[in-house]
């Protein structure tokens, strides 16, 4: 008869001592990945700073009064607010889709346009800190943003790739 099929042991298995801390591995975020982030959060912080201002004491009242700040509530209005918010939405597709060249200066034009359009939404403000810093960290999105497409990364050409008048690389065949 075996006796080793019946014996068993208590005794902990050997294992190779690991460290204590792991380095974690950073990986690369595409430019595309940044820029779709940095439109996601741009949008929430532009929705809910105005979705936040309605605790501000009288906006409801004079959102039933058919006004807002200076403007007379009206299909015009409304339709006007819709794209200044549609706009960074689709700005996070347009991020992740579009061809590189297309798609830096898209980012580039759009995020300058927001710079102004942010800034004006403190304009009027009666709660200058509230607003402030919505429109600060506003602003630190679209600085990203556009750092993030002034700095898109390049490659360089290949001894098999020429150059055609408007930069672009192009194929040799």
């Amino acid at each position: 008869m075996d006796l080793s099929i019946l014996t068993t042991t208590t005794e902990p298995t050997m294992r190779t001592r690991q460290p204590a801390t792991v380095t974690l591995q950073d990986q690369p975020i595409p430019v595309r990945a940044k820029l779709a982030a940095a439109w996601t959060s741009f949008m929430f912080l532009y929705a809910y700073v105005d979705i936040l201002n309605f605790f501000t004491p009288g906006v409801v009242e004079d959102i039933l009064d058919g006004r807002v700040f200076e403007f007379d509530l009206s299909q015009t209005f409304s339709t006007a607010a819709l794209t200044l918010v549609a706009i960074p939405a689709l700005m996070v597709v347009v991020s992740m889709t579009l061809p590189a060249r297309v798609n830096r200066t898209t980012n580039l034009i759009v995020a300058a346009l927001y710079v102004p359009v942010t800034a004006f939404n403190v304009v009027g403000g009666s709660w200058l800190f509230f607003y402030g810093l919505g429109v600060v960290l506003e602003l630190i999105l679209l600085a990203l943003i556009l750092r993030f497409a002034w700095t898109w990364p390049r490659t360089a050409p290949s001894a098999t790739m020429t150059t055609s008048p408007d930069r672009e690389a192009l194929e040799m065949t």
